[in-house]
């Protein structure tokens, strides 16, 4: 599924469209035949990739648990245990990255995640370079390479290649 063109497509959607899909796609989320097939393909002790919203990536955990509705998983990362819904898990492996169309450079909170290395412009018109450290609403949080945060609004933020991958 491309992600990408269903996202360009919403964006002419109204408020109330979104809504109304919202409310169609949550019944599909819920629905119980759904949950047993991805159930069924997972076991104690597996390695899995679930999407966490938060970060907009994936996040490589092994599960712990299965209970009725939702995993318990410890993820490898922060070696934290979470609960996570059924639904969250990339059982089938899909790419999850939406792209920038093109002729559209700027930087949006869909299309980065905790972890992208970004640059931006500090007021004395300096250029400033860091790794995304959360994604709020209207601003991603960036940790530069001398350890300061910066709260900077999604259009003024760049793509950076990063040298050392």
């Amino acid at each position: 599924m491309d992600y990408t063109f269903i996202i360009d497509e919403l964006r002419a959607a109204s408020l109330f469209d979104l809504f109304r899909l919202r409310a169609a796609i949550n019944l599909q989320l819920e629905d119980p035949q759904r949950i047993t097939q991805v159930r069924r393909r997972l076991r104690p002790g597996m390695k899995i990739r679930y999407f966490d919203e938060a970060q907009n990536r994936l996040v490589e955990a092994a599960i712990l648990e299965l209970r009725r509705t939702r995993l318990l998983v410890k993820n490898l990362g922060d070696r934290k245990p979470w609960l996570i819904p059924f639904c969250a898990v990339n059982i089938d492996e899909v790419e999850t990255d939406l792209r920038t169309a093109p002729g559209h450079n700027a930087l949006d909170r869909s299309s980065l995640k905790v972890g992208d290395q970004i640059g931006f412009r500090d007021r004395q018109n300096q250029d400033k370079y860091g790794q995304v450290i959360a994604l709020n609403q209207k601003t991603a949080t960036i940790l530069t390479s001398d350890q300061q945060k910066w709260r900077v609004a999604y259009q003024f933020l760049f793509p950076v290649i990063d040298s050392n991958e």
